[in-house]
């Protein structure tokens, strides 16, 4: 373990060596407060990071920011994203092409994204594939090559899935898993999330990082606090 620590260390100033040669800094429309740019150290450290917070910490918009600041910077060369609650028959029954079925699904995506940098230059990317939609159904036996995959809602997967997802990381890729054991909607099966945080004690880079700080209204901080004594008081 220490070593890893040890490891770690040098990665990240490494990492902020290189990031203090770069001429031309990514402008987005929304900046990273200190907690999250310690997150985002953690991610450029890893392969794979487990983000973990409640709702409204920001796992998805940090996520997001990341992977559009690698691949402007042309460290990766493609995006995809993905969500465990689409399922073959959830989209099965849906119109249209697979992209119209999945757009309920990845839309607070795209919003995260819009919230960060040019709609139009958006847009343009996910119409061209370079950011590029997966459901969990379609990833077996793909590798993600030079890419940044962002799993969301990652509390709603199984164990199973969990294990196939993270095998699909190729050579010269980022993933970053995002998820909230708060927010579990499984019925009948068990989340392989909370279960990523001991593999990351083992794995030579494979970081975790929990947010804590709410970015929605200050009022959601009260709301999740009553429902944690209520559902606890249940227990």
């Amino acid at each position: 373990m220490q070593n890893k620590s040890k490891k770690h260390e040098e990665i990240t100033e490494h990492i902020r060596e290189k990031r203090t040669s770069r001429k031309k800094p990514i402008s987005f429309q929304v900046q990273l407060n200190e907690e999250q740019k310690e997150a985002k150290d953690t991610i450029m450290s890893n392969d794979i990071t487990v983000l973990s917070g409640k709702a409204g910490s920001g796992k998805t918009l940090l996520a997001c920011q990341v992977a559009l600041d690698y691949l402007f910077r042309e460290e990766v060369k493609k995006i995809y994203i993905t969500r465990p609650t689409v399922s073959d028959e959830e989209i099965g029954f849906l119109p249209g092409t697979l992209e119209d079925k999945l757009d309920p699904w990845v839309q607070p995506i795209y919003e995260n994204m819009y919230i960060l940098y040019n709609r139009e230059k958006v847009d343009s990317l996910i119409k061209e594939k370079i950011i590029e939609i997966v459901p969990i159904s379609f990833m077996r036996g793909r590798t993600f090559l030079d890419s940044f995959i962002i799993i969301d809602e990652a509390q709603n997967c199984t164990h199973k899935q969990m294990e196939m997802v993270q095998t699909r990381i190729g050579l010269k890729s980022k993933m970053v898993i995002c998820g909230d054991v708060s927010q579990i909607d499984l019925k009948g099966r068990q989340s392989g999330f909370a279960f990523l945080f001991e593999i990351a004690k083992y794995v030579e880079s494979y970081g975790s990082f929990i947010l804590k700080k709410n970015h929605r209204h200050p009022i959601v901080d009260k709301i999740l606090e009553l429902y944690a004594k209520k559902f606890e008081a249940q227990d």
